[in-house]
C-alpha cells in the first residue's frame, strides 16, 4: 500500500495544485465573461435605443417629406394657374394688337386711296 500512498501523494502534489490553478483560471474566465455579458447587454440596450431614435427620425423625415410635397404641389398649382392667366392675357393682347394692326392697315389703305385719288385729281388739273 505504500506504492499507492506514494502515487496518491505524488498526484496530490502535482495534480491538485494544477486543479486549483485551473479552478482559479475558470473563476477568472467566468468573471471576465460576466463583465463581457454586461457590456454586451449595455451595447444591446444602446443599439435598441439607437434603432428607436432612427425610427423616430425616419418618421419625422416622412412627415416633413409629405408636408413639403403638399406645399410643392400647391405652389405648382398656384403658379400653373398664374401662368395660364398670363397666357390668356397675352393671347388677348395679341388679339388686340392684331385688331389694331388690321384697323390701322385699313386706315392706311384708305388714306393711300384718298391721297392717290387727290394726287390723280391734282395731276389732271395740272
Amino acid at each position: 500500500m505504500e506504492i499507492i500512498g506514494a502515487i496518491r501523494e505524488v498526484i496530490q502534489q502535482l495534480v491538485v495544485p494544477e486543479l486549483e490553478g485551473l479552478r482559479r483560471e475558470v473563476g477568472e474566465i467566468r468573471s471576465a465573461l460576466e463583465v463581457t455579458n454586461r457590456r454586451l447587454d449595455d451595447l444591446n440596450e444602446h443599439l435598441v435605443d439607437q434603432s428607436r431614435r432612427i425610427d423616430e427620425t425616419n418618421k419625422r423625415i416622412d412627415a416633413v417629406r409629405e408636408e413639403l410635397t403638399a406645399r410643392v404641389d400647391a405652389v405648382r398649382e398656384e403658379l400653373t394657374a398664374r401662368i395660364d392667366e398670363t397666357n390668356k392675357r397675352i393671347d388677348e393682347t395679341n388679339k388686340r394688337i392684331d385688331s389694331v394692326r388690321d384697323e390701322l392697315t385699313a386706315r392706311v389703305d384708305a388714306v393711300r386711296e384718298e391721297l392717290t385719288a387727290r394726287i390723280d385729281e391734282t395731276n389732271k388739273r395740272i
